[in-house]
């Protein structure tokens, strides 16, 4: 190996390159499949501006199907590692066959209860009159392929733990090219409007399921898809729901603050600001990403020191993954504050929505350096091993400080409060992580 590529010795900046660029593709790659379908269905001609609107009304539902995706995928891709570093092949080999059935009873329930409480959910979620037929017809669709939506998610996260995140990101790649390529053909060849963005979206998630299941049949995989394995085993589930528990919480608590947020913008700014959040969302989905994606670069290099007591190293790691975080959004930002008008342009030009967009956009948005603190200091604690100070840091901003704000100012300025909650609660969250981490950095720097 690449002495300047090893953990313990090797230059940090070149590792963190190395590590950070997978992680960066894949990231992108699924901020994609939301953004793609977002962009067309809001420049479709006469209705995109409902149209859009009725896709911000379905995303606390794909958010709740992402988090069963995470429960199985995240908890099964640990427990792999695990059994392979013990050398088991053939308890790694059964969680692959468990994963598969769980993710057809799972993905079957979601979309009977879904299908049989469609309106229900949709209402409650903050649907009116005027955006139910388009949130109705996209997430109709949706659930009918939620088992490959679980399934895919799921197989394709234990590629990583086969030792093969190459392939991982290149099947994730070439699904979302296939829903970009599909997006206008169905939507604007076939005339099939927001149905057509949701049959792209379900069959690049079956191309996704095809291709991870393919990869474990090849000669490629070391682990196999094995008949026998495919009956569940109680005890490999209990193991894979006790280690997925956690990111499946803080996908259901995101998908929660989704719902009050639509509700809070429907009543204080009408249908169209749940349109102009579903934009300035999917603007900061594209921004936040490759910021992700460094911090999940940094979190091998800073447990593998962690682990070998380089703990200069560690801080080290840590504090570069955030500053080039920062500089990033930074960037970012002046585009954003710059150009906001056509940036929206790219989603949708109706005139109401591009107004609420660019106010909303230039002040949900304005925190986001403070957000790269955060996403280092969270992933640094999960690279040590201190989960339980990573999910109260994510729900610290997704939820405990989030909600609260929401309500109450959007109760004192109306739909600017809406906008205003989240770069409050951005900037409270990164002051208590930076505390957090520079308070723990000081216990290990004593033991160098």
């Amino acid at each position: 190996m690449d002495k300047d590529l090893n953990l313990e010795t090797g230059d940090i900046k070149k590792l963190l390159i190395k590590y950070s660029i997978p992680a960066i593709i894949g990231m992108l790659v699924s901020a994609l499949y939301n953004v793609v379908d977002r962009i067309f269905i809001g420049n479709m001609e006469g209705v995109g501006a409902l149209a859009i609107t009725g896709i911000g009304i379905t995303m606390p539902i794909i958010t709740i199907v992402l988090a069963f995706g995470m429960l199985i995928g995240i908890g099964a891709t640990a427990n792999i590692s695990i059994k392979l570093g013990e050398k088991k092949k053939e308890s790694a080999e059964k969680i692959i066959g468990n994963i598969i059935t769980l993710s057809i009873i799972i993905g079957t329930l979601i979309t009977i209860v879904g299908i049989i409480f469609k309106k229900d959910i949709l209402i409650a979620f903050g649907a009116s009159e005027n955006t139910m037929i388009y949130a109705e017809r996209y997430i109709g669709i949706i659930l009918y392929g939620s088992i490959f939506n679980v399934m895919g998610y799921a197989l394709n996260s234990t590629i990583r733990a086969d030792g093969n995140p190459k392939i991982c990101s290149i099947i994730m790649v070439v699904s979302c090219f296939l829903n970009i390529i599909l997006d206008p053909i169905f939507i604007f060849t076939f005339n099939m409007g927001i149905k057509g963005a949701a049959y792209a979206t379900v069959l690049s998630q079956i191309l996704t399921t095809i291709l991870s299941i393919a990869y474990y049949m090849s000669k490629k995989s070391n682990l196999k898809i094995k008949k026998i394995n495919l009956r569940l085993d109680l005890r490999i589930v209990k193991l894979i729901l006790a280690i997925g528990v956690s990111p499946f919480a803080m996908q259901l608590a995101a998908s929660m603050v989704q719902v009050v947020n639509n509700n809070a913008l429907k009543i204080y700014g009408g249908d169209l600001a749940i349109g102009a959040m579903a934009t300035v969302n999917a603007i900061a989905l594209l921004c936040f990403m490759p910021v992700y994606g460094i911090s999940q670069g940094a979190q091998p290099i800073i447990g593998y020191n962690f682990g070998a007591r380089q703990y200069k190293r560690v801080e080290k790691t840590y504090k570069l993954s955030a500053n080039i975080g920062i500089l990033f959004f930074l960037v970012a930002l002046f585009f954003i504050q710059l150009f906001p008008q056509e940036i929206i342009g790219l989603f949708n030009k109706n005139p109401n929505i591009m107004k609420m967009s660019v106010t909303g956009v230039r002040i949900y948005l304005i925190a986001m350096p403070a957000i790269a603190l955060g996403m280092a200091g969270s992933n640094y604690f999960l690279a040590i091993g201190k989960g339980k100070a990573a999910m109260f840091l994510s729900l610290l901003r997704q939820v405990v400080l989030l909600v609260p704000l929401i309500i109450l100012l959007s109760k004192t300025f109306g739909l600017i409060g809406i906008w205003m909650a989240q770069p409050i609660c951005d900037l409270i969250a990164a002051g208590v992580t930076l505390y957090m981490v520079v308070n723990n950095l000081k216990i290990y720097r004593k033991l160098d």
